[in-house]
């Protein structure tokens, strides 16, 4: 399973950026549908995801993290094709992003449930830790690769890289063996889904004390970082007069600080407890995006963002296994799926909405000024973090520490 995340997380950061310089470069698209197909993707993606966890939690999670590769790697595949049949289109790229969108949704509940069902819990933790490590090693990696061979082979060759790379993800978890049983239901049998299904993962999460300010405070915090990187981009590249490989070395080197903040997880949360850990790099993750708003052409620049993104990366390294590993303590095995369905439905949805409202803010006002506008907000965002943590584990992990 890790071989076949790492194995799709490394063509997915190849392909980084593709989409929109295929609409730029091959279909001569203007700002605004660029715009609209990184925003309408993921919003469109995250809506058309929500049947989907109620349709994962009650199905067999590996024959479903398989189609969704399967889903993935068609979709993108049909890209390369349609250009070289000179049939491509932007209608085109916009339905492939927000299949891709939808898919990986619904990849993300499945293996988040079956790594649950996988591990013991006290496993959990070093799992989440190898996965976020191996989600910034080709953040680092990827897209400069990705960069190079767009230079040398166009941008299709990372688009069809990219579609490979989830047809090898699935013939990875193919390899996995075994049997895994079909989920029981918790709730009384029927054939069809209700209309309350849709709804059970925001219910376990905002009825639980402490999921309930993480999730307001990580979609708000995903969300304004997201929502400024096109703006830094906008700025860096086009005001500031870096060259792309200084923009590209900004922000590949910081994520060094994701596989020491991942690294760090796993020995900080035994020792201090996960609720501590979350708490504190919570809050310090929130403190570093404003400094991007001081940002210098040249090399002070190039030195300011290096260090104020190596911060932010490392505690968000640091922070999302520990509360990844929280999240699946304390939802019972029947919820899982959608649970996570419902939180990264959230988030997609949360980070299309913001980045066109920092965008608008951006055209009324100066790209600076709208990120620094994210940075202070990006202040107060501790404030949504859990003071106390007295709730227990699972229902299920609950019964089986009587036993």
């Amino acid at each position: 399973m890790w071989a076949a995340y790492a194995v799709s997380s490394y063509g997915t950061w190849l392909g980084f950026g593709a989409f929109p310089l295929i609409a730029i470069l091959v279909l001569h698209a203007g700002p605004t549908q660029v715009a609209a197909l990184a925003a309408a993707g993921r919003a469109v993606g995250a809506v058309a995801a929500v049947p989907l966890g109620p349709w994962v939690e009650f199905r067999r999670k590996r024959p479903v993290m398989i189609a969704m590769d399967l889903i993935r790697f068609t979709a993108l595949m049909s890209v390369p094709a349609a250009y070289a049949l000179g049939l491509l289109s932007f209608t085109q790229l916009l339905v492939v992003s927000v299949t891709v969108a939808a898919a990986n949704i619904a990849f993300n509940a499945a293996g988040g449930a079956y790594l649950k069902a996988l591990l013991p819990p006290e496993d959990l933790l070093i799992a989440n830790g190898r996965l976020e490590s191996t989600t910034w090693t080709s953040t680092m990696i990827g897209p400069p690769l990705g960069g190079a061979a767009i230079s040398m082979f166009g941008p299709m060759t990372t688009i069809a890289a990219d579609a490979v790379s989830y047809l090898l993800s699935a013939l990875g978890i193919r390899a996995i063996g075994g049997t895994e049983p079909h989920p029981a239901r918790t709730e009384a049998p029927r054939r069809r889904l209700r209309a309350g299904d849709l709804l059970e993962g925001w219910r376990h999460i905002l009825a639980h004390p402490t999921l309930r300010p993480l999730f307001f405070n990580t979609i708000i915090v995903n969300g304004l970082i997201m929502a400024s990187e096109p703006l830094l981009a906008v700025l860096l590249l086009g005001h500031l007069g870096f060259t792309p490989w200084q923009y590209g070395l900004a922000f590949a080197v910081p994520c060094i600080g994701g596989l020491v903040g991942s690294r760090l997880a796993r020995r900080l949360a035994p020792r201090f407890g996960q609720h501590k850990v979350i708490l504190s790099a919570g809050a310090l993750r929130a403190c570093w995006s404003v400094g991007l708003a001081f940002v210098q052409p040249g090399v002070p620049g190039i030195v300011l963002i290096i260090a104020v993104q190596l911060g932010l990366v490392t505690c968000c390294g640091l922070f999302n296994p520990v509360l990844a590993t929280y999240r699946l303590d304390h939802t019972d095995p029947g919820k899982v799926a959608r649970t996570l369905s419902a939180w990264s439905v959230s988030s997609s949805a949360a980070i299309a909405a913001l980045t066109a409202l920092w965008g608008l803010l951006a055209a009324l006002t100066s790209p600076r000024t709208a990120i620094a506008v994210a940075g202070v907000v990006l202040l107060a965002t501790p404030l949504l973090l859990p003071r106390r943590e007295n709730v227990p584990r699972s229902t299920g992990e609950r019964a089986a520490s009587l036993t």
